[in-house]
């Protein structure tokens, strides 16, 4: 029988991956970023997703890692990979031809839909924190069939009414400017508190579950802006001890990314 583990012996960065992992049930190729993305995309190898296809930014396709990368240029990630491609091969062909089912990205702030920002927090000429930009994450949001998102944080200042700067805009943002992307953008978003979830275009993000022991007003009261909620709010099913010793043990025992 399937157990769970008390919710203080689960870290914040094992929740995020654990929850994140489930979602990619079904799903075939995702692009990964490096961090809680990639811990959720091994997890979901061993467990809802086997058949799951991991491409990373550094055009390598098909990636087998014997252990987690360290960063997207790791020279671990072309060992076993199927395929390694060129830069312009990879977003004008892989990504541009529609070939990704999620983009996995992560970001510092996000608004009510979908856009996301990773350049700085505060003004842009003199910013409180300079963050490291976009990477791929534009042509990631706007040629994914639907994009998910992790965030470590979730207040008022990460999810917030306005982004200090818009990096990666989604597509309502980008079809205000003459810009219709192939994708429908994010689609989820898991954080410490629960998940938020938007069917595609024209819609906001809204809260469609919690993790036990957080109520709705908790997650009402740490978003920056009036957040909708679902008709029926579900209580997200806590990491099992098999999940955990998955991700502990085979994915990240040298705790590169577990925290």
């Amino acid at each position: 029988m399937t157990t769970t583990t008390e919710p203080d012996a689960v870290t914040s960065s094992e929740l995020l991956s654990v929850v994140a992992s489930r979602e990619l049930a079904s799903r075939r190729t995702v692009f990964a970023g490096i961090g809680l993305p990639t811990l959720a995309t091994e997890l979901a190898r061993l467990t809802v997703a086997p058949q799951i296809e991991v491409v990373y930014e550094s055009g390598v396709c098909g990636a087998h890692p014997s252990h987690l990368p360290e960063t997207i240029a790791d020279a671990v990630l072309i060992s076993g990979a199927e395929a390694v491609l060129s830069m312009p091969a990879l977003f004008g062909c892989v990504l541009q031809g529609g070939h990704i089912d999620v983009g996995f990205l992560g970001a510092a702030q996000i608004d009510r839909w979908g856009s996301l920002n990773t350049s700085v927090i505060g003004d842009w000429e003199s910013p409180r924190v300079r963050l490291p930009g976009s990477g791929g994450g534009i042509e990631v949001m706007a040629n994914s069939r639907e994009v998910f998102v992790v965030m470590r944080r979730h207040d008022p200042r990460t999810f917030t009414g306005s982004l200090d700067f818009c990096t990666t805009p989604g597509p309502d943002r980008a079809l205000s400017e003459g810009i219709r992307p192939l994708g429908v953008g994010v689609t989820r978003v898991i954080t410490e508190l629960g998940i938020l979830a938007r069917g595609g275009i024209g819609e906001e993000l809204r809260l469609i579950a919690v993790h036990p022991g957080v109520t709705v007003e908790q997650v009402r009261e740490a978003t920056g802006w009036d957040l909708k909620v679902s008709d029926e709010v579900g209580t997200v099913p806590p990491p099992t001890a098999a999940e955990l010793r998955l991700l502990r043990e085979d994915v990240d025992p040298g705790r590169v990314y577990l925290r």
